[in-house]
């Protein structure tokens, strides 16, 4: 296998030709031989460059409305052939068939075609065969033939035919082989998911292809890696690199806002996955006043989010915390400014995109996969277990409550008061220890619990939280129910004037 050829003839057959040109010009330079068909080979025309149909070399016509017309041996054969063995350059001079030393192809559309909800029989048709096949064989021949599989390699193919004169050394062969099957794996991987959407199949197929090397993991020790389009996610103002960590966070803080969407002013602070202060206000200048007022000592260092354009009177009050992140539809001209007064503070805008309706993480040597829980406890869900029932200002807050225990680590309890976050207790092995957390944390920072909500992530067993609560002074509960031993937490309830709602529907989150 000698270092590099030589290329004398190449195949282009593309869908997207944004940056082709120059490619082909510098073909045409170089005296490289050029095969085409249909637009690409009207493109090049047009550039007043010879080209050489492909129907030409096959003797046959591209058939059944453009689906075949490279599928023949006389293409294949020039880009699978070993140059290097006697049998099968023999054969190439047999059958008169060409030696095919480039390969630019760029692929239908198929997940942009998915992506604009166009009919089944437009998304078919954007599968491409004839485009995959030619990737695989000539990414396969990287000995002989260079593989150019996508439009995003365009400008480092031409850096590397300029720069070499038409030569191109095995070690950019192979690099180009690997992207091509990247492209072709990928694109596999969206059809079948496509087919597969009902995961009706026990398989599980992912591909990225934009990944990031993130400075470590969750620990300096550990190696990190992102894979996903964060960009189409947010634009990012201002700020050091995202963390693994931050990434996690930014994660929880999005699925957090994401049930305050359309709401009134609303103002989140997380700390570990968790949320430390929320509060809902009619400004968001107030909004994140009491969100911080909830924990201002786990605030430090913390992710902040808000559903609304962050206002000058917020940045100021956001400028004097240490913070890691700050999230927002938009930041008004002052408020950037201002916020970019750290070095370090990320700046977020988030984007309305759709989030994945499933979620993944590993597990042993495999992987678990789930519906992502996108139910959220609704006033017509509510079902009144006790002899008083909630006010609407209670049931208010007990909706409020239940949106911020769905995405706190289990087990939790959250009590909450006119739209303000007061206390949460996080990740604790009991139902009892998380309470006992709310209530020391509420304590702490000097909050009165007296007329406020409490909401659980699941059933109590025994009915020694509602006693805690009463004692704290919490007069309405919302829980999903289904103990066996429901009834014991009823009757404390209606003995002691406290309201429950139950809702069917438990939010453990691990």
């Amino acid at each position: 296998m000698s270092n590099t050829k030589t290329a004398k003839s190449a195949l282009i057959s593309v869908f997207s030709k944004d940056g082709l040109a120059p490619i082909v010009k510098k073909l045409d330079e170089l005296n490289i031989t050029i095969y085409s068909t249909g637009g690409t080979e009207k493109f090049i025309k047009d550039l007043g460059i010879d080209v050489i149909p492909v129907e030409d070399v096959t003797s046959y016509p591209s058939i059944l409305g453009g689906r075949v017309k490279t599928l023949h041996p006389k293409v294949f054969g020039g880009i699978l052939n070993r140059q290097n063995n006697d049998s099968d350059v023999a054969e190439l001079e047999q059958y008169e068939i060409p030696q095919i030393d480039i390969v630019i192809v760029d692929l239908y559309p198929f997940e942009k075609t998915v992506a604009s909800g166009a009919p089944e029989q437009d998304i078919i048709e954007k599968i491409d065969i004839g485009g995959i096949s030619l990737i695989r064989a000539a990414a396969k021949n990287f000995a002989d033939v260079t593989c150019v599989a996508s439009v995003n390699d365009y400008a480092e193919f031409l850096a590397v035919i300029s720069e070499g004169n038409g030569n191109i050394s095995i070690e950019d062969r192979k690099r180009f082989a690997a992207k091509a099957f990247n492209v072709s794996s990928h694109y596999d991987t969206a059809i079948f998911n496509y087919f597969n959407e009902d995961h009706s199949i026990p398989a599980l197929k992912v591909s990225e292809t934009k990944g990031k090397v993130l400075r470590y993991g969750e620990n300096p020790h550990q190696k990190g890696f992102f894979f996903g389009d964060f960009d189409a996610m947010f634009d990012k103002l201002h700020g050091k690199e995202l963390s693994y960590n931050n990434l996690l966070d930014v994660d929880a803080a999005v699925n957090l806002m994401n049930e305050f969407q359309r709401e009134a002013p609303t103002f989140a602070i997380l700390k570990h996955n968790n949320a430390c202060g929320l509060a809902q206000r009619e400004t968001v200048l107030q909004a994140y006043v009491d969100a911080l007022a909830g924990d201002p000592v786990s605030a430090f260092g913390g992710i902040l989010i808000s559903n609304t354009e962050i206002d000058k009177a917020t940045a100021e009050e956001i400028h004097k915390l240490f913070c890691e992140v700050v999230i927002a539809p938009s930041f008004s001209s002052d408020a950037e400014e201002i916020l970019k007064g750290k070095k370090n503070r990320i700046l977020l805008v988030q984007k309305d995109i759709d989030l994945p309706k499933t979620q993944m993480r590993s597990c042993l040597n495999g992987a678990l996969v789930q519906d992502k829980d996108l139910k959220t406890d609704a006033k017509d869900g509510l079902n009144t277990v006790t002899k008083v029932a909630p006010t609407t200002e209670q049931i208010e807050d007990l909706l409020f409550a239940s949106k911020i225990c769905k995405h706190t680590k289990s087990n939790t309890i959250v009590f909450a008061k006119g739209k303000q976050l007061l206390a949460s207790g996080t990740g604790q092995t009991s139902r009892v220890d998380a309470l006992k957390q709310s209530v020391e944390k509420a304590s702490s920072f000097n909050f009165d619990l007296n007329g406020a909500v409490m909401a659980s992530d699941a059933f109590f067993p025994f009915p020694d939280c509602v006693e805690l609560a009463d004692k704290a002074g919490i007069k309405a509960v919302i829980q999903p129910g289904g103990s066996i031993k429901d009834q014991l937490s009823i009757d404390y309830c209606d003995e002691n004037g406290i309201a429950m709602v139950m809702t069917g529907t438990r939010h453990f989150k691990h």
